[in-house]
């Protein structure tokens, strides 16, 4: 099932180079997808396989209790991380990018921020050649321009290119994965971090928000402003009770039921 396209009702405005889109959550929308946002939640922290594994070894109780211990109980982390992984799930769901690695799996530290890009999407053109999307994700119960300024400066930095470290932190998990592909992605994006051989046109941007306010007008003319060098995606997801649907989503996260 289609997590976005069930959840919410959007709008696009395309002009050339620009995309904005807007989601909001559609009447019954968030009840016929909290089980699916639970488990997407889950699948950003640990591997499915691992906590079937953790539930035939200890049985739901200990699972969940394991879940919790690397699940962020803290609002401003789990309101960030919330972010990431909304936006990587749109991504993949609707942009024909890969998101190719969980970062969440990675944390030093549950109440901690990852460094670096918040999300890398990778594809291919045509011509099967490396095309990557930058992303920043900002949650907020009230975004304002301060915040997206900031976003923006992130983008922007290192010349509009996927920051080095954050390139070499997938690549580095691709290669030690068993898949050949996985292997091969991960080889051609440390030959990126080497050559710096894409040009501008093939790293799009991505913002990606999600708050309880609907800021369609700051996110428009930070838009408007952007480059025109490449592709420029802005995505506003309007959830009116954000801390409380935050809340839920990780409830439903940590609770593997008797399923």
């Amino acid at each position: 099932m289609a997590l976005f396209k069930t959840w919410c009702a959007g709008t696009e405005d395309k002009s050339k180079k620009k995309t904005f889109r807007t989601y909001s959550e559609k009447d019954g929308g968030r009840a016929a997808v909290l089980t699916q946002l639970g488990e997407a939640v889950r699948t950003h922290y640990d591997q499915a396989d691992r906590i079937a594994d953790d539930v035939a070894r200890l049985g739901y109780d200990g699972a969940s209790e394991i879940l919790r211990a690397l699940l962020p109980q803290s609002k401003r982390a789990r309101s960030g991380d919330l972010g990431e992984i909304l936006s990587s799930e749109l991504v993949e769901e609707d942009m024909g990018f890969r998101v190719p690695v969980r970062r969440m799996r990675f944390k030093d530290g549950r109440e901690v921020a990852m460094r670096g890009d918040d999300f890398i999407g990778v594809g291919y053109d045509p011509d099967e050649k490396l095309w990557l999307l930058k992303g920043e994700s900002k949650s907020r119960a009230n975004l304002g321009n301060v915040t997206i300024a900031e976003a923006r400066g992130a983008l922007n930095r290192y010349g509009g290119r996927c920051t080095p470290d954050s390139l070499l932190f997938i690549a580095n998990r691709l290669l030690e994965s068993a898949d050949k592909d996985d292997v091969e992605l991960g080889r051609t994006i440390r030959d990126e971090v080497g050559l710096k051989a894409l040009r501008a046109n093939r790293i799009d941007h991505m913002l990606f928000t999600v708050s309880g306010n609907a800021p369609a007008a700051k996110l428009q003319k930070d838009l408007g402003e952007a480059g025109h060098d490449r592709n420029q995606h802005v995505v506003s997801l309007h959830i009116e009770d954000h801390q409380a649907f935050i809340a839920e989503v990780y409830e439903e996260a940590m609770n593997l039921g008797n399923k």
